[in-house]
């Protein structure tokens, strides 16, 4: 097996958080859980996705703000909210409020474009601004501008008994230094690097130059750091559906490989109009993860991972394949094993 230039420097971990309509309540119980038995396993990192009005995470914030609560270490991450769906000012207000209350621990991962399903959802999304609402880099500007402190108002001081601030409160400085893009174009790659962000890489991209997906994924690495202040030193996270078996049951091994056979079909070519390009799952031993690893081009450019949890196990299989990420899969890239 090859050895890395350079050992693994953050491991991280995404989950999507599903749940049963009926008993939604159980559902985010075991995503907190998840995210706790990440903190004692070692883990660097937990991501959680979105999904609106599906029976998932609708409001990674609300969740990152309990786990806030349960953790004292892990970072907390959301990959990522649409920014489509939010407004601005209010996300940034939560997003300071839940850094504040992690010790500085939030790492928001956002993306921009127009809400999925738009032409069902913006009736009531934006029912008297649907026609004229910005779903461009601009929105995301915006967001950055009000994190990182810039007034929000020309109106500041003192009225009666009340003291307003021209900017958001809470301010919580090192915030603006720890926002997300998640990319899956040159473009997007671009121009988070242009505006100082942290780049998510996907495991969906679009086949612009190859229709190779670690090749695409390496040339969104290196356009964003060409573009970044910080050039080769700026921050970069692979995120790809990572399965270890070492501890699995041969039931939990069936069912596992069962999953990506189902999903191999889409990674074979661009998929769409958008030529959007899936990345394999990668299911087996530890060792054998470790080794493609080692042989994918774009993980040999990034010291940071957020491995993707799939999307439709049960709580016990999450268990497992996060026991067997940090005690198998993370010592073989480098990351000692915790205890």
């Amino acid at each position: 097996m090859p050895l890395p230039s350079d050992p693994l420097r953050k491991l991280g971990f995404l989950t999507i958080g599903l749940f049963d309509g009926d008993n939604p309540a159980q559902g985010h119980e075991s995503t907190l859980e998840i995210i706790e038995l990440g903190e004692r396993l070692g883990f660097d990192s937990a991501w959680v996705r979105h999904r609106h009005l599906q029976y998932g995470i609708s409001s990674p914030v609300a969740v990152l703000a309990a786990a806030s609560q349960r953790t004292s270490r892990i970072e907390l991450g959301t990959a990522v909210i649409p920014l489509g769906w939010e407004n601005p000012l209010r996300l940034a207000e939560d997003l300071a409020t839940v850094d504040i209350l992690s010790r500085g621990r939030l790492n928001p991962g956002l993306s921009v474009g127009p809400p999925m399903h738009y032409g069902q959802v913006k009736s009531a999304l934006y029912p008297d601004t649907a026609d004229t609402e910005d779903f461009s880099y601009d929105r995301m500007e915006r967001l950055l501008d009000l994190v990182r402190g810039k007034p929000a108002t020309d109106f500041s001081g003192v009225e009666g008994f009340e003291v307003f601030s021209d900017r958001v409160q809470p301010h919580s400085p090192g915030l603006g230094r720890r926002m997300w893009y998640g990319g899956g174009s040159l473009r997007s790659a671009r121009w988070a690097g242009e505006h100082g962000m942290n780049f998510l890489t996907s495991s969906v991209v679009k086949a612009e130059e190859s229709e190779d997906f670690a090749e695409i994924q390496l040339s969104h690495i290196r356009a964003f750091r060409a573009h970044h202040p910080d050039g080769d030193r700026a921050r970069v996270s692979q995120g790809l559906v990572v399965i270890p078996t070492d501890s699995a049951t041969a039931e939990q091994r069936a069912r596992y490989e069962e999953y990506a056979h189902k999903r191999m079909p889409r990674t074979a070519t661009p998929q769409g109009p958008a030529r959007m390009m899936f990345a394999p799952d990668l299911v087996g031993s530890s060792e054998e993860i470790a080794e493609r690893l080692y042989a994918h081009a774009a993980f040999r450019e990034v010291d940071e991972v957020a491995f993707a949890l799939p999307f439709t196990f049960d709580h016990d299989d999450y268990v497992q394949i996060l026991t067997d990420i940090a005690t198998e899969l993370g010592p073989r890239l480098g990351r000692p094993a915790v205890g």
